[in-house]
């Protein structure tokens, strides 16, 4: 398999690995809490070095697991006082932890190769030269099979508990009703979370693994109410950006990483702006639609409220309902030639009169509007 193949491969498996639990994080509104865990684990990271003195030690993964689950129980016991709200929580913990790690490589950590370029920023060009070999047989880039791991554990937690997550998302109080131990599940999800993120930034860094955990989840959150819908299409969306931001990266020679994120970026945008129930285009125009509905009933109100009296003709004529509706002419001439495509009103000798279907859609417009009203 080729270097640039390899490149792809792993961070299609990071983008889709990150995705998943963060498609919970996003609908729990802890998305913050991704930045925090892939910084504070560094001193999960360092405290062990210092122990087993090795950099490959397996060790590592356990102690930056244990300092993420840390992070986030300490943002939990600040933010149950009520007095620090959970942003004010993570930024007291995060920066807390981290600058304890970033003391303790300074001070200690000078003669070995351990800094805080390693171990947080990461470079994907540079994955696949390391290598997995057993018993001399090289079998590809170590990432591939790292993270290939831990996205089968992710999705097996997520395929096993998902109706626990799910209603432990949304509603914990019924999930703590029906015995489902809302806590354990929290601290499981932060656990793989954890995992996930020490897994992923030694090979991508952790830039890219906040980029993957919170963009493609964001995105599928636009585009579905469906939760299976969304850990697929954020799944999706995930090793999308991943291979588009590669083949831009090759195409004009920049950062792998940034344009990966930049992908992630684009991809939200674009979803932000063009979703087609979500999207800022569709919620516009939605609320265009409804402005004019609401006028078209307005306007419909006024006529069958004056239908019939002795002033019909002049309460109903085109110049009054301008007057008395206060509306820019524009405006009403627009209302007025709608109404009239949709045989809904005529006009005769300047005033407006309701045609039969016209009176019957009034009517009962006004009949939803009141019974909607009733308790």
């Amino acid at each position: 398999m080729s270097p640039q193949l390899e490149i792809q491969l792993i961070a299609v498996i990071v983008a889709v690995a990150c995705s998943i639990p963060g498609v919970f994080l996003v609908l729990r509104k802890m998305a913050m809490m991704t930045d925090a865990i892939t910084h504070t684990i560094l001193l999960g990271i360092v405290v062990v070095f210092f122990i087993v003195e090795d950099l490959n030690s397996p060790f590592l993964i356990i102690g930056a697991t244990l300092v993420g689950v840390l992070t986030v129980y300490l943002v939990e016991i600040l933010n149950k006082t009520d007095l620090v709200a959970e942003d004010s929580a993570i930024g007291i913990v995060f920066p807390l932890l981290f600058s304890i790690a970033i003391i303790i490589i300074s001070k200690y950590a000078g003669s070995v190769h351990l800094d805080t370029d390693s171990v947080l920023l990461g470079e994907l060009a540079f994955a696949p030269f390391d290598r997995l070999i057993i018993n001399g047989l090289d079998i590809g880039a170590k990432s591939i099979y790292s993270m290939g791991i831990i996205l089968i554990i992710n999705a097996l937690f997520v395929g096993f508990f998902f109706k626990e997550l799910k209603i432990a998302t949304f509603d914990s109080g019924l999930a703590a009703a029906l015995g489902f131990a809302p806590t354990l599940i929290h601290y499981g999800l932060m656990t793989s979370v954890s995992i996930t993120a020490v897994g992923a930034f030694q090979a991508v860094g952790s830039i890219l693994v906040i980029a993957f955990m919170v963009g493609p989840p964001i995105t599928a959150y636009l585009l579905t109410d469906d939760l299976k819908n969304m850990l697929f299409i954020s799944s999706g969306v995930g090793a999308l950006n991943a291979i588009l931001g590669y083949q831009f990266a090759a195409l004009v020679d920049v950062s792998i990483a940034g344009s990966m994120a930049l992908a992630t970026g684009l991809t939200f945008t674009l979803v932000f702006v063009f979703a087609p129930e979500r999207g800022i285009v569709t919620v516009l125009r939605r609320r265009k639609l409804q402005t004019v509905d609401f006028a078209a009933k307005s306007l419909l109100f006024h006529i069958l409220n004056h239908e019939g009296d002795e002033n019909e003709w002049l309460e109903n004529g085109v110049d009054t309902i301008y007057n008395h509706l206060n509306w820019k002419r524009d405006f009403l001439d627009d209302i007025v030639a709608k109404l009239k495509r949709e045989k809904i009103i005529v006009e005769k000798e300047n005033i407006l009169k309701l045609t039969e279907e016209g009176r019957k859609y009034t009517i009962s417009s006004y009949e939803d509007i009141v019974s909607s009203f009733k308790i």
